[in-house]
């Protein structure tokens, strides 16, 4: 991915991330699981993977994605905007995960998704419910 997320998830957020999520419901649409530095964002229906995101200490404390890559293949995944996955990732990772409202993350998602479908018509709450599935709630 050209574009990283610039956000350092504190200690805290990383052994919450370690943990994963895993979709109890046919309506959440992520799992997300961890293997050493590297974190998995797959499709719960399909067990598609979608992204995979290297973490890296950040002195003082903290991680950050150091690397990631994402699905590019348009029969499993059809978006190709850099600026929209570099959102998606981070917002999978904040809301999903970590279960944070990531308001402006949220708005930034819903612009992004406005802007590609070139209509301002599209509600937010469908426009998140799609993207993110059930555990779109803020």
């Amino acid at each position: 991915m050209p574009q990283l997320p610039q956000r350092i998830w504190s200690d805290d957020d990383w052994d919450r991330i370690q943990r994963g999520y895993v979709a109890r419901d046919m309506d959440e649409k992520w799992n997300v699981f961890t293997e050493d530095e590297v974190v998995f964002v797959h499709r719960s229906w399909t067990g598609i993977g979608v992204f995979a995101a290297t973490f890296a200490p950040v002195d003082g404390g903290g991680r950050r994605i150091a690397s990631a890559v994402v699905e590019r293949d348009s029969e499993r995944y059809r978006n190709t905007d850099d600026a929209y996955d570099c959102v998606m990732l981070e917002l999978l990772i904040s809301a999903i995960v970590l279960g944070e409202p990531a308001s402006d993350l949220r708005a930034k998602l819903v612009e992004l998704t406005r802007a590609d479908l070139r209509s301002a018509e599209a509600p937010a709450g469908l426009i998140q419910h799609s993207a993110l599935g059930l555990r779109s709630d803020s």
